[in-house]
């Protein structure tokens, strides 16, 4: 490394945000830039540690450990410290396709598991990873770059997430005539109908897609395989299928009252909420944040918001709500608050469950004063009004207790039983598994959680010639785990089209 003792003279610092009672007030991007001095004080702090943990990914029963797309960190650090940023920009490129997206939204593993954690701050890889990729933009260094020969084999890419863009862009530097099927009007899939424009701003999305594009990958919206397209028909069509739908059936809460007026699944309120900012391209005033200038969505202003769920999900959630204006906010979580520092059975270089607040979080205590999460509480029913609207919620605390095997279970704490008002409730407890019926018509086998059945690292499903990745084959998960089964299934898929591959 250029400065082996940056990481003793300079402290950690990582992208700064604008301050919350501002960025409420717009949907636009709230990260702003860092200063490149800066930046190269940041890098330097990579301390050469001899084994990077930070790059080597792999999961755990606690989540990532490490960059699941194997990411040289140690190396593109380096050379921002020297102000190479062009060849850094050459080294990010080398292992992830859309460093703009995993820089904005990725939680960074790799931070959990860099080694100068153990006894400091770890690096701000994340925060250096996005400047890396937003001066190559803005310098012109990210350019298209189409094959400069076909193959003269198609494929087609059912869904246009993480997964299946970057199986597509990998396809179609092999050589081969890619055609992404998106049912939604919008290319994208949740990065940009499941993450909010504040977090990631859909002209971010939109450039890569004219990238991708320009390098001759065909987009096709508004078309759901298996219903506007037979899906056997869109097997004959092409040389092989790459699956990368996701995993989009929502978890339920089937309790009394579920079925009142103004209770919504998460991705329901979010993607609405989204669509409706794209369609009027609004994304200024506190006055448009709070009316329904915006067209149809589902509006949080002037109501008792209650979010059931934690994880990023809910965390978009709770800031949608509070730029719509609503009137209080709380949000539910059925687990224990996470401790303020890592405990006994969570140690580096697995990902840190420790308690933080993050942007919806830090939103919400300034402008209502305090933490919205409360923990350990079950939802027991709704109630309603006489036109069927949701009125009330009401709960019991819970601790959680030791069974046979070790295995933990719910019980409930008598005499804690509380109602709180309640005028939109929001589900954000994950997803169970795959909606698309592709599956079905193309007679795909499952695992047991429903997911397509297809090795990891391999991604065959047992349907010749048609391929499974992302949510769709692990389950919901990570956006930098389906950019590292995007690439996978596009290796696995050129080798069975070609006999031999030659991508990474």
């Amino acid at each position: 490394m250029g400065k082996t003792t940056g990481f003793l003279e300079f402290e950690r610092k990582t992208t700064p945000f604008q301050a919350p009672d501002k960025r409420m007030k717009s949907w636009e991007e709230f990260a702003e830039p860092m200063a490149e001095e800066e930046l190269r004080r940041q890098g330097a702090r990579c301390m050469d540690c001899g084994i990077p943990f930070c790059q080597t990914g792999r999961a755990t029963p606690t989540g990532a450990m490490g960059c699941p797309v194997y990411n040289l960190i140690p190396e593109w650090n380096d050379l921002v410290y020297r102000g190479k940023w062009k060849e850094a920009l050459h080294r990010l490129h080398k292992t992830n396709n859309f460093p703009e997206f995993t820089g904005r939204v990725c939680p960074a593993p790799c931070e959990g598991s860099c080694v100068l954690g153990i006894i400091e701050p770890p690096v701000s890889i994340k925060s250096i990873e996005q400047a890396i990729i937003d001066r190559g933009f803005a310098e012109g260094w990210v350019v298209p770059e189409p094959p400069e020969k076909r193959t003269g084999k198609t494929v087609g890419v059912v869904g246009s997430g993480p997964a299946g863009l970057a199986a597509a862009a990998q396809l179609n530097r092999a050589g081969h005539t890619v055609t992404v099927y998106e049912r939604a009007d919008r290319i994208g899939g949740l990065l940009t109908y499941g993450i909010p424009n504040m977090k990631l701003d859909k002209h971010v999305v939109q450039r890569r897609v004219d990238l991708l594009a320009a390098e001759g990958i065909e987009f096709v919206t508004n078309t759901e395989i298996g219903k506007d397209i037979p899906a056997d028909e869109l097997r004959k069509k092409h040389d092989a299928l790459v699956l990368a739908g996701g995993a989009t059936t929502p978890r339920d809460l089937p309790v009394d009252g579920r079925g009142l007026k103004g209770i919504h699944f998460a991705m329901e309120f979010l993607h609405a909420d989204t669509k409706g900012l794209l369609d009027s391209g609004q994304n200024g005033s506190e006055h448009k944040l709070g009316s329904r200038a915006r067209g149809s969505y589902t509006s949080a202003r002037g109501k008792h918001v209650i979010v059931i769920g934690g994880g990023d999900t809910g965390t978009d959630c709770v800031s949608t709500s509070l730029r719509h204006g609503c009137k209080s906010l709380t949000q539910f979580e059925i687990m224990s608050k996470p401790p303020e520092s890592r405990s006994d059975s969570n140690p580096w270089p697995q990902w840190p469950h420790i308690y933080k607040l993050d942007y919806g979080q830090e939103e919400a205590r300034v402008k209502f004063g305090d933490d919205p999460r409360r923990y350990e509480i079950m939802t027991k029913k709704f109630t309603g009004d006489d036109k069927g609207n949701v009125k009330e919620l009401h709960t019991v605390q819970i601790t959680w207790e030791a069974g046979e095997g070790g295995r933990r279970f719910p019980k409930e704490i008598r005499g804690s039983e509380k109602v709180w008002k309640a005028d939109l409730v929001l589900l954000a407890m994950g997803f169970l598994g795959p909606e698309n019926p592709v599956l079905d018509q193309l007679g795909i086998e499952r695992d047991e959680r429903s997911n397509a059945r297809a090795e990891f690292e391999q991604y065959v499903t047992n349907v010749d010639g048609v391929f499974a990745a992302g949510d769709m084959r692990r389950g919901q998960s990570l956006v930098v785990w389906a950019i590292n089964e995007g690439r996978g299934v596009a290796r696995e898929c050129d080798r069975w089209l070609m006999g031999s591959t030659e991508l990474p």
